[in-house]
């Protein structure tokens, strides 16, 4: 029977045939979806426009209006009625009489019924005082009686919303994230209320209301389809349970997805989770927009006054190459072109973590349309700018979500798109398969100064589960998947190696500890030949408890955590054996050795730059691909501050140390004199790379004391302070024991920053100590250091000595 043919049935028959016609409308199955909540909305149009004609005779100044979402022509099986009755007030006794005509058939059939009498000042007054109200008003349909009536209301009631959005949008803003606090989030929840939860139905219509007051649009592109199938999983959840409900609980979702004809609940889970971050994504961008256009609005009549009248021009603050600041986002530079920079989103999305800002809309959508796919390997660059990002704390989340809406995680990340949305149907479990792996960076990222190399602890806490997209055991899934990624980012096999044993052994560690006995040696010993290395189980460690706490407050314990040190203690006890010495210096290069031999003629510094560049893309690289930057090799003549010197200088001409080695060079015979050799790769924070004769114009001047440069860095720090952004662990500063039987081994591992390394250069300088070397990693966001030093007469410090040094410095770079 056809939807007309049902409406005639209904017509024909009065309340009972209305009945009947909407049970075959509901039960038939020939329609579903957008037509068939259409169909189910005519049908009552057509029902109530008949009871109220039958209870209105010789009644005008009355008006029958569908509101929420009946007034959108939207019902659901089980939805409720949202009528109001509006009247002009002449005649209160036959309005009243007319409501019991039309309110008491409803209430007959078992319907539910919101409903509410008023006349248009009475709407209006009520609308004011009642944001709900007010939201269901927006959406006024006229079903019968006076149009006029109801054009007038509908007219006025936008007109008031316009008006009063300044005041309204704040205020619906905070219901909006006062639900989401109560209700969580939808795209994360097993059991999740497709209306209420952040994402959901009621989020929707929040941005519906947001357009109607003409301040800002929500992204329209999939907003309208993840509503619709949330509206659908709606439909399907009211037909298989009978019941006006939203939840959609876990004992009905195999119901649910057969009603919708998909293949299982997790199917069906995983829709609604796409359909939901589709509206909270909207939604977060909404907002945002909404809170610039009303801090534009307060100060603009202040800033006309200042400029004349003139229009002020937005502040841009550079970040990063082709990455600006702009309004409380971050955007492109004009000069930015994604479709030559294929590093441009993983740099500008590095960016915005660090500053803790949100990437805008447009520079999403920009680089997505455009941006050219890296080359594989990744160069350096890109694998260093990712590193950044996974480190970077909570300000992750977002900017990785941002990337996720417009389809570029799965694009820089084939393989994410099996664990996208994925549920996790287990109670430990508070997050979806790819959230528990930002998570799970996010707590990584606080244990960065645990490591040696956080670089490798950041990209394996995000690549630990990925198994988890394919059939069998998602650690040895997980192992290989891990490895393809790996190598395609651009780590060397050794890295590869160590990342793919994470990710298989992610869950040794905590279960060992939990089920087996630890007094047992074979125990101990078979973690220690998975494991392999002193590095590799302190790389274990610092996952094991990331993974842990990104799963759930059920999964990590004093106790739990108690037991994993434990048996990390006894394996390490284990794998001890050789001492670590200093790394080995090769053999001095032919270059290296002319510009000592300079050097020692001239007694003063001589520095070479050399562009460091990829293989054409397309191409195969003949060995390990080279990073990007530049090569910076200083010769010095041996002397007193030479650390802080070049680092101060690289700092002021805005260089970013990537890697730097600091030794002292043997010459060949015959040539006297002693030199110290700095080997650095550095490049540009933002802007080209600047002469090397002025590099070494200004180094000669501040390593003779003319040059100020602790004075030059902090006039400028003052004038441009740098956004907070991100915070960081704080620095840690060891002792390695036993590292060197020649010197004492300092290690520093803190945030990189600008003039870091100067910091720590001159404050070794201040403590009265000899360098004999220095190994320099800049892993992503985080300074990995390492510096070789001995007394004045060239033995190690005492013990003593080197704990104050180690102090001092600490204290120092937490100043």
């Amino acid at each position: 029977m056809s939807s007309t043919d049902v409406r005639k049935e209904a017509e024909d028959s009065g309340p009972s045939g209305y009945a009947a016609a909407r049970l075959r409308l509901l039960n038939e199955g020939a329609q579903s979806g957008p037509p068939r909540r259409s169909a189910l909305a005519e049908l009552t149009d057509d029902w109530l426009t008949g009871l109220f004609g039958a209870g209105s005779a010789g009644l005008r100044g009355a008006s029958l209006v569908a509101v929420g979402g009946y007034g959108r022509g939207e019902l659901s099986p089980r939805s409720d009625l949202d009528l109001l009755l509006l009247h002009d007030g002449s005649d209160p006794g036959a309005v009243a009489a007319l409501a019991d005509r039309i309110w008491y058939p409803v209430w007959d059939l078992g319907l539910a019924l919101d409903h509410s009498v008023r006349t248009p000042a009475e709407a209006r007054k009520t609308a004011g005082e009642d944001l709900k109200v007010q939201l269901g008003l927006l959406d006024a349909r006229h079903l019968a009686g006076d149009l006029g009536l109801t054009a007038g209301l509908r007219t006025a009631v936008l007109a008031d919303w316009r008006n009063q959005a300044p005041k309204r949008l704040p205020e619906l803003q905070e219901l909006c994230a006062e639900r989401a606090e109560r209700q969580g989030e939808l795209q994360y929840l097993l059991e999740p209320d497709l209306k209420e939860a952040r994402g959901g139905l009621r989020d929707a219509t929040a941005l519906r209301a947001v357009a109607a007051s003409w301040l800002a649009d929500a992204p329209r592109e999939g907003l309208d389809d993840a509503r619709r199938r949330l509206l659908d999983v709606r439909d399907a959840l009211h037909l298989a349970t009978g019941r006006a409900t939203d939840r959609l609980a876990l004992q009905e979702q195999d119901q649910v997805a057969a009603e919708l004809g998909l293949l299982d609940a997790d199917t069906l889970l995983r829709q609604v989770y796409e359909a939901a971050r589709v509206v909270s994504y909207a939604s977060d961008v909404t907002w945002r927009e909404v809170g610039r256009v009303l801090r534009s609005r307060s100060v603009r009549p202040r800033l006309r006054a200042m400029l004349g009248g003139g229009k002020p021009v937005a502040e841009r603050s550079p970040l990063a190459e082709g990455v600006v600041e702009m309004d409380g986002e971050v955007v492109l530079a004009r000069a930015a072109r994604p479709e030559r920079d294929p590093v441009l989103p993983l740099r500008a999305a590095a960016a915005a973590a660090q500053a803790g800002l949100p990437l805008s809309l447009h520079a999403v959508r920009r680089m997505a349309a455009h941006a050219r796919p890296l080359p594989t390997p990744w160069p350096a660059e890109a694998r260093e700018q990712l590193v950044t990002l996974l480190g970077s704390g909570r300000p992750t989340i977002d900017v990785w979500e941002a990337l996720e809406a417009e389809g570029l995680i799965t694009r820089l990340l084939p393989d994410w798109e099996r664990v996208r949305c994925r549920p996790q149907r287990n109670a430990v479990h508070i997050w979806t398969v790819d959230r528990h792996l930002i998570e799970t960076a996010v707590r990584a990222s606080e244990f960065t100064r645990r490591v040696h190399r956080p670089d490798l602890l950041l990209v394996a806490a995000l690549l630990h589960d990925i198994g988890k997209g394919w059939p069998g055991d998602h650690s040895v899934a997980g192992e290989i998947i891990a490895k393809d990624v790996a190598a395609r980012i651009g780590f060397d096999r050794e890295d590869v190696a160590v990342l793919a044993s994470l990710v298989r052994h992610h869950l040794l560690l905590v279960d060992t500890a939990t089920r087996r006995d630890l007094e047992d040696p074979e125990t101990v010993r078979s973690v220690a030949e998975a494991v392999g290395t002193q590095s590799t189980l302190e790389l274990l460690h610092a996952l094991t408890e990331a993974d842990a706490l990104a799963t759930g407050p059920a999964a990590w314990s004093s106790w739990r955590g108690s037991l994993v040190a434990d048996l990390v203690k006894r394996v390490a006890a284990v794998l001890a054996g050789d001492d670590l010495e200093e790394p080995e210096a090769a053999a001095p290069t032919a270059e290296q050795e002319r510009l000592a031999i300079e050097a020692v003629a001239t007694g003063s510094p001589v520095l070479s730059l050399r562009a460091q560049t990829e293989p054409p893309t397309g191409e195969e690289p003949s060995g390990d691909p080279e990073p990007l930057g530049v090569e910076l090799l200083i010769a010095v003549p041996d002397q007193p501050r030479v650390l802080p010197a070049v680092a101060g200088v690289l700092a002021m001409h805005r260089l970013t140390v990537r890697t730097a080695e600091l030794r002292a060079l043997d010459l060949p015979h015959g040539v006297e004199g002693s030199v110290l050799l700095l080997n650095w790769r550095v490049a540009a924070e933002y802007g080209s790379l600047p002469q090397a004769a002025r590099l070494r114009a200004d180094l000669v001047r501040a390593l003779d004391g003319s040059l100020d440069i602790a004075g030059r860095l902090a006039e400028r720090d003052a004038a441009y302070p740098r956004r907070r952004g991100v915070v960081a662990p704080p620095p840690r500063v060891t002792v390695a024991p036993a590292a060197s039987r020649l010197a004492t081994v300092i290690e520093v591992r803190a945030q990189d920053a600008p003039g870091l390394l100067f910091r720590i250069g001159r404050a070794l300088e201040d403590a009265g100590v000899r360098m004999r070397s220095a190994h320099v990693s800049t892993l992503g966001a985080n300074a990995v250091d390492a510096f070789y030093v001995t007394g004045p007469e060239g033995a190690p410090l005492p013990g003593d000595e080197a704990a104050s040094v180690t102090r001092k410095l600490e204290e120092t770079l937490r100043g």
